[in-house]
């Protein structure tokens, strides 16, 4: 039986198991392909890493704390995995997720939104019976 692999810094039991999915299983597995291709092999096999993956490497890269990461630095990793998750293709057997909208309601149609629909009730909110008397 091999030696397990050296415990990575801020790479947890869940993250070095899909590392080791991928093929990265050393530092210089690590080192060799950088903090955001290592995270895209992540998300590519199907899983769903969250960012702290992604400032989790680099901080083992560094041998610092995956907090310590500067947010400058945090910035350039986002805009670097934003760029190479939009290259990626859609899903397949469902449509890519259109843009998130947000939908205003003035007073009137928010008051309307509350009201349970399909009631029989008026203004007063008392209920009518089927010919609209109460």
């Amino acid at each position: 039986m091999s030696p397990a692999p050296p415990r990575l810094r801020n790479i947890g039991p869940k993250s070095a198991a899909w590392l080791r999915q991928v093929g990265l299983r050393t530092l210089d597995d690590l080192a060799a392909v950088g903090p955001v291709d290592a995270y895209m092999r992540v998300r590519r096999a199907g899983f769903r890493p969250g960012l702290n993956l992604l400032y989790a490497i680099e901080g083992a890269l560094n041998d610092t704390h995956w907090q310590d990461v500067p947010d400058a630095r945090r910035t350039e990793l986002v805009a670097a995995a934003e760029a190479a998750i939009a290259q990626l293709p859609p899903p397949r057997g469902r449509p890519a997720a259109a843009p998130v909208t947000t939908t205003h309601m003035d007073g009137d149609a928010e008051d309307d939104a509350r009201m349970p629909h399909g009631d029989d009730r008026d203004e007063a909110g008392e209920r009518q019976g089927d010919d609209g008397t109460h």
